[in-house]
Parts: structure tokens; sequence; C-alpha cells
């Protein structure tokens, strides 16, 4: 007698599609960090040995990476946790992921020198000054076909007149 289930869609569980992606991205913003390639999976098991006392194989690694195995344990969890300084919740709740998420995108931002140095000239402006700067650098991510970067204020992302 055959089970007439069909097989579970990735897409209908979501921790398992945003595990291999939080994996994966995390392994991308590491890589670059020093302005580096990502290096390959045997060498990031390396590293990660060298770095937490403790083993994952490279194979393993590629395997998490891509989706292709789902079963990571917590002691795995734990080891990819500690080397890419995340905690492991990371990986299994929405909201530490996106929060987590939001502070290595700003990290990986202050990284050039001239995102950091638009930062310091622009504190201690005021709040309108600040709605300028924005709209302008909108403008521009538009003119050079970049991405729009959501906001967690809306007055961040539109100019607001006084009077």
């Amino acid at each position: 007698m055959s089970d007439s289930r069909p097989a579970p869609d990735r897409n209908d569980r979501p921790l398992l599609r945003q595990f291999d992606q939080r994996l994966s991205e995390l392994i991308a913003t590491t890589a670059g960090a020093e302005g580096n390639k990502r290096p390959g999976y045997a060498r990031l098991a390396k590293e990660i040995r060298d770095t937490t006392g403790r083993t994952i194989s490279g194979t393993y690694l590629w395997e998490l990476a891509t989706g292709k195995k789902r079963n990571v344990t917590l002691e795995q969890l734990d080891v990819l946790a500690e080397f890419f300084g995340v905690p492991p919740e990371y990986f299994l709740d929405d909201e530490t992921g996106r929060r987590i998420d939001d502070r290595r995108r700003l990290a990986i931002a202050l990284r050039d020198a001239k995102v950091r140095n638009l930062a310091l000239r622009a504190d201690g402006l005021s709040p309108d000054c600040l709605d300028a700067l924005i709209a302008m650098v909108n403008e521009a991510r538009k003119t050079q076909n970049l991405s729009s970067i959501d906001d967690d204020d809306d007055t961040a992302t539109t100019l607001t007149s006084s009077g």
C-alpha cells in the first residue's frame, strides 16, 4: 500500500527555506568582509575548525547552504552560529533573523569609507536636513538602478514640510 500524500514542498516549510538562504548570505558577507571572494566550502570548513575548535565538513556546508540537506543538528547549528557571530536563533526565528540582517547590512555598508564619511557628516543635522539628504540619496539610487532601501520610519522616505 503506497502513501498518497504529496511530498512536502520546500516553500511550505519557510524555516527550511530560510536556513539555507541565511547560511548562504552569511557565507557571502563574511567572505566580503576583507574584500576577498567567497572561499570554497572546504576552506570555510577549515576556518570554522580553526576558529571554533569544532568540525563540520565542507561537503556538508555546501549541502546546507544549497538546501540539499536540511538535517542540521543543534550542535552543528551552534558551531555555525559561533563562527558567524550570530545567535543560533538567527537561523530559526524570523524576528531575530530580520534584526540581525539589518545590522549586518549596516555593518557591510559602513565598510566603505565614503559611506562612513557621509554618515558622520550627517550627524547633528536637523531632521529636515536629514530628510532632504535621504530624498537625494533615494533619487541617486533610482538614477543608478539600485534597489530601494526599506526604512523603519516612514518619515525617512519622504520630505517633511514645515508650516
